[in-house]
Order: C-alpha cells, then structure tokens, then sequence
C-alpha cells in the first residue's frame, strides 16, 4: 500500500541534527511513517518548503518538496495547488492522509476524485471535531468540517474522540499515539521540579505557567516554549526574564527534549485543548508526574493516579503543585502511575496496527 502524509513539518523529525522544531501532530506523523515504511509500505511525506531538497528518503521514507503550502496565507496556498496537484500525480498513493485541522483537507477532497486517491483524516486536537475550530474560523472551519465528513476514513487518537465523532454521526477508528524512540537512558537524577514544554500559541496559555512559577519561588523551573506567535512569545520572554528559578529555552531539537522530561519531577499542562499530549507520553517515558489544569485525555490522570487534574482552576493548580512537591511519597506514587501509562497503553505495533484496520 502506498501512503501519502500532507504534513507541513513532519518531514523535519526525519531529518538528523535538525534544530528547526515542529509540532506534535508533526512528531506523530513522522513516526507513523516511520513505522510503517519498516513494515514494506512505500511511505511519502509531503512537506512544506523551507528551503529542503526534493526526492529525499529519510528513514525509508520519501520526502517531497510540495511548496509553501503551510504559510497561512490564501494567495500562497492557492498558488501552490499546481505543485500540491504535480507532487500527488507523480507519487500515484493509494491513501493521502492528514492529521490536524487545515483548509487543505477541503482543497484534498475537491482533488480527490481527479487523482485517484481516498483521503484519511486523524484528529489531532478535540476543538477539531467539538464544534470550537468552526466557532472561532467560520470559513474555513466550515470547509474543514464538510471534508471531514466526506474522508474516507477517519481516526482518533483517544477513546473520547471516537464518541465525539460517534455522537456527530460520523464514523472513525481508535489508535493511540506512538512512542517516541530513546537516543540515551533515562537519568534518575531530578534536577526540574515544574516542566513546561509547547509551541507558544494563545490555546496553551504559557503566562499561567509563569503565574505558576511565581507562586512557588523555592521551587525550579524550566520553560521550553518554541516562539510561533511573535507577540504573544516576546510578552513570555520578557515576564520570563524577571523570574529568578526560571530557565527559559526558546526551542530543542525533539531528538534531544526527552532529557528534559527525564530530569523534571513535574510536567506542566495549561492548554486549553488537547488530544492527546505528546508530552504526556515523554513524561511518562521520563517518570515526570502530571499536573494539568484541565486536559486528562480519556481520564488517564485519574486511571493511573499519574498526577493532578486542577479542574480549570489556578489556585487548585497551585495548591497541587505544592502538594506534589513538598510529599516524596505522593510524588513517586504519581510518577509511577505517569510511567505505567505509558507501559500499558503505548505499543507501536499493536497501535500501528489498528490504525492499519481503519485503512480496510
């Protein structure tokens, strides 16, 4: 089966020695085709131009120069259909796949019975299938959803999704998110006590985590917050550079952030939405607990006992913060919980598989 990923940056986790950062859903898409490149499918990922070369396997996957789909901007993304159009005749794949909200899905569905492909969807964030992407982008929220309708197939990646989809009459496979592959062993040395790691975007409300900071000033901190909103990162940055046990890194290469989790007592979540955290499962992999004001994917926080869900509220957040890092007991009992998570639901083969079922 031949298999064709429409990703903006998924193509960059390929490349080694790589300091430029990508998302999440970009992570998982990487490895997804990874995974199933080592199992014999002939595996494309169509990146965004950043200046790469075309025709470039990396890791048994090729990777294509599609253009400068992944700007934003209409005029950019309508005159890059031509070579969006030219990249999927050459590659002819059975299955082209996109994971996260884009109007390109629309423009995917329209191409669709022109190029002969069947189109595959996998949510990334809750807000793309609650209704909240549409109310905030009328538009184009309104073109996303009719293509999500009409894909071939459909996945989740928690089990909440599939019943959102379910419950909106729509039909979709259940696989969870792969694990990310260890460059070095997990040190036991604890040397973070509150992680914050994401993209700086309004949804994942980086100042709480200063808020955070600041109410607990004996306690060491760490914020990895790669700058993608301007503003919002220079107004971060600075606030940052007040906070004496605050170290501010602006972005890590993916291959070297899990050293980070591996040091961290505590990881931090304060998004608004999620699916489900690439971070979670680092911290997992790295024995961090969870603390997370209100994201806790298919009660996994209350399943395992990972951490602490604050229910939206700041001062619960803090409160547990400070709970969780003034009792060693409660604290290991949490971290514990975090790494069985990952040991009991995360399996690459038998994930990779079901998401293979929704393919038939």
């Amino acid at each position: 089966m031949k298999i064709l990923f429409f990703s903006s940056f998924a193509h960059l986790v390929l490349q080694k020695n790589q300091t430029r950062t990508s998302g999440g859903a970009e992570l998982q898409v990487a490895l997804l085709a990874r995974e199933l490149a080592e199992r014999g499918h002939e595996v494309v990922i169509a990146g965004g131009d950043v200046g790469q070369a075309d025709h470039v396997v990396l890791d048994g996957v090729m990777t294509r120069n599609a253009g400068k789909f992944h700007t934003g901007r209409l005029l950019e993304m309508l005159a890059t259909i031509p070579r969006v159009i030219q990249v999927i005749r050459e590659e002819h794949p059975e299955w082209v796949v996109v994971m996260g909200w884009t109007a390109w899905l629309f423009v995917l569905w329209v191409l669709r019975p022109f190029l002969g492909f069947k189109l595959d969807f996998i949510c990334s964030l809750d807000s793309e299938i609650n209704g909240e992407y549409r109310r905030e982008n009328p538009i184009f929220g309104a073109l996303f959803e009719f293509a999500v309708r009409r894909c071939d197939a459909r996945h989740s990646i928690t089990a909440d999704q599939e019943k959102v989809f379910r419950e909106r009459g729509m039909e979709a496979t259940f696989y969870r998110y792969l694990l990310i592959p260890r460059n070095t062993p997990r040190t036991s040395e604890k040397q973070i006590d509150l992680l914050w790691v994401s993209r700086c975007q309004q949804l994942k409300r980086p100042h709480l985590f200063l808020e955070l900071v600041e109410a607990l000033p004996d306690a060491r901190c760490t914020m990895i917050c790669p700058c993608e909103d301007k503003e919002l990162w220079d107004s971060i940055a600075e606030r940052a550079a007040k906070l004496p046990n605050l170290e501010f890194i602006e972005k890590v290469p993916y291959h070297e952030i899990q050293e980070y989790y591996d040091r961290a007592r505590v990881f931090v979540n304060s998004s608004t939405f999620e699916g489900f955290p690439n971070s979670f499962i680092q911290s997992g992999m790295g024995h961090a607990a969870l603390l997370s004001l209100c994201i806790d994917p298919d009660s996994m926080i209350q399943v395992f006992g990972s951490g602490i869900l604050a229910d939206g509220s700041m001062e619960k957040m803090i409160q547990g913060a400070r709970a969780m890092l003034s009792d060693p007991i409660l604290l290991s009992s949490m971290q514990e919980g975090s790494a069985r998570m990952v040991e009991e639901w995360l399996n690459n083969r038998a994930n990779v598989q079901k998401y293979l079922e929704g393919l038939k």
